[in-house]
């Protein structure tokens, strides 16, 4: 049975942190992690069942503090990053760790315990990316095509490359640039590109995008003044090696060819407030989600930018003469871009919006309220684009 209808999920806590387990391609899987101050924060490993339509669930206990950011890594599916908060001397720090699960969990579980939180197990501490000299931790990025051996984390100014050690239970600090310039200077987001052999990074601070060639840690291109206000989040087109997506509070969510950086390449003006996410579907680079504190969730096709502007081309010998003729026609226009659909499920700030990384039609979104919802991208549209 497959159903369009959203599958709602909710945390007693609440929440900003988001991943899909990227290791994992079977099991559809998202990790969330909660923001409290009174109760020790949790990890919960979130298991949707497709077929039954249910969610199941498992909760680690993440002793540390706060978790602002969270990332799966790609080559092991027991090993995650968070970025989380901790006081100490009455000073609160950002700070970074690795950290893996309890084996048993490794793998979709399809039991749910509904006591789950009496014999909650805890994450084991793997290593802590350690930023004492840096300052505090914005987000921590794992190589895409790698071996979950290197990762990139942001504290303050400072872009930092890590090595993974000894089965990860150490990280060693291999290479860092400095943002240079007067001010405070903070990094906010990043992503790392999965094209050139994974040697670019890009990055966000204030109201610039800048991209990084990690083998020199030089900067290779800067895009001054890309959003009107501050720059929330990028994404690289995963079909299109210099196309980039970038999105912030000025309510805008951008397009960039990173090889002429002046103009971007398209703007959507869809939301409302700030925009938090934007997320390009692995598979189908139309496809581009986008979450904000309007508590909408947005799926955009930009078809026009993608790696199939003209639509999938049909074999000749099927058409006859009359459609033929159309098909010649329909071929040289580009398809229209379009607002697939506006979801509002949510009643908070959308902080995160992820696509599954083992069914490319699914998608999660996750709002401050710690209220987690699953959709599905509409089936005719789904249909549209296969056929």
């Amino acid at each position: 049975m497959e159903d369009d209808a959203p599958v709602i999920y909710g945390l007693e806590f609440q929440a900003r942190a988001l991943t899909p387990q990227t290791a994992e391609t079977d099991a559809i899987r998202f990790l969330v992690g909660t923001q409290s101050l009174k109760y020790d924060n949790q990890v919960h490993i979130i298991d949707f069942d497709d077929e039954n339509n249910i969610i199941n669930k498992n909760v680690l206990l993440h002793q540390v503090g706060e978790i602002w950011h969270i990332s799966a890594s790609p080559a092991d599916k027991g090993v995650l990053a968070t970025c989380y908060n901790k006081t100490s001397d009455s000073k609160v720090m950002t700070c970074a760790a690795v950290w893996r699960m309890p084996k048993e969990l490794e793998s979709g579980s399809h039991e749910s315990p509904d006591d789950s939180s009496s014999n909650a197990q805890t994450l084991e501490l793997l290593c802590h990316l350690d930023n004492t000299a840096h300052g505090n931790m914005a987000g921590v990025f794992w190589e895409p095509m790698g071996d979950g051996k290197k990762l990139i984390s942001l504290a303050d100014n400072h872009l930092l490359l890590w090595d993974l050690q000894e089965s990860s239970s150490k990280a060693v600090l291999s290479n860092s640039v400095a943002l240079e310039g007067k001010g405070q200077l903070k990094f906010t987001s990043g992503r790392w590109s999965p094209h050139h052999n994974c040697t670019q990074v890009a990055t966000a601070n204030d109201t610039a995008i800048r991209g990084w060639d990690m083998r020199t840690m030089s900067q290779i291109y800067c895009i001054e003044n890309a959003h009107g206000q501050l720059v929330r989040d990028l994404d690289f087109n995963p079909n299109k090696q210099y196309y980039l997506a970038s999105c912030g509070d000025d309510c805008k969510v951008k397009f960039w060819d990173t090889r002429n950086v002046s103009e971007p390449v398209k703007t959507l003006e869809e939301h409302s407030h700030w925009v938090w996410n934007v997320r390009y579907n692995h598979s189908h680079d139309q496809l581009v989600l986008t979450g904000s504190s309007d508590s909408r969730v947005i799926l955009s096709n930009m078809v026009s930018i993608s790696s199939e502007p003209f639509g999938h081309l049909v074999d000749d010998e099927e058409l006859s003469d009359q459609e033929d003729h159309q098909q010649e026609e329909k071929i040289k226009e580009p398809l229209q871009d379009s607002i697939i659909a506006t979801y509002e499920e949510h009643e908070d700030s959308v902080y995160a919006v992820e696509w599954s990384s083992a069914d490319p039609w699914l998608f999660a979104s996750l709002s401050y309220d710690g209220r987690l919802v699953i959709n599905r991208v509409p089936r005719a549209l789904k249909y549209h684009i296969l056929l």
